[in-house]
């Protein structure tokens, strides 16, 4: 398959199951795909950079986009920057290792 191909594959897997992230106005961003490898990075951004399941629904991303996406053996998701990006809080980093989300799984 094309890295285009994954790309798009990719992108219809978050719009059509993660649709909250638009819904709540934020964002997301196919930044790398490396066709052979399989490896993708993904970047939310926009309102999730406020939202406090914000890291749950990048773990979530991180874990289940691999599973539908059989292309795909790793998948990074980071917070965007640039212009589109709101700052997200530092707090948001020590959830991610908080003991209570470890098995959180988002209603996606």
């Amino acid at each position: 398959m094309s890295a285009e191909g994954l790309e798009r594959r990719t992108r219809s897997y978050l719009s059509n199951n993660v649709p909250q992230i638009q819904d709540h106005g934020g964002y997301f961003e196919i930044e790398e795909v490396d066709e052979e490898s399989g490896e993708v990075t993904v970047a939310i951004g926009g309102a999730c950079s406020g939202c406090g399941i914000a890291p749950m629904t990048m773990r979530a991303i991180r874990h289940r986009l691999p599973d539908e996406v059989d292309e795909i053996s790793k998948v990074t998701v980071r917070r965007a920057g640039g212009p589109r990006a709101a700052v997200m809080p530092s707090k948001t980093l020590e959830m991610e290792e908080m003991d209570e989300y470890r098995d959180y799984s988002p209603p996606f």
